[in-house]
């Protein structure tokens, strides 16, 4: 069963309060896991090629700058 939370406030209101509150219940993996999609919609979007984002390419090379 999914969660939902529901937040009604004015726009122009500048309180992030609920924001903040809910993705720090989520936890970091619900987290980047919400940016991961996020950026797959943006590339999309975009007309970019959306299988490989940069954050979760393989390393080729590492080396000391």
């Amino acid at each position: 069963m999914i969660k939902l939370e529901e937040n009604y406030q004015r726009t122009i209101d500048d309180r992030r309060s609920f924001d903040i509150r809910f993705w720090q219940s989520q936890g970091d993996i619900a987290i980047f896991e919400a940016v991961t999609q996020m950026l797959n919609d943006y590339l999309l979007i975009r007309g970019k090629n959306a299988d490989e984002s940069r954050l979760q390419r393989t390393v080729e090379n590492f080396q000391k700058a």
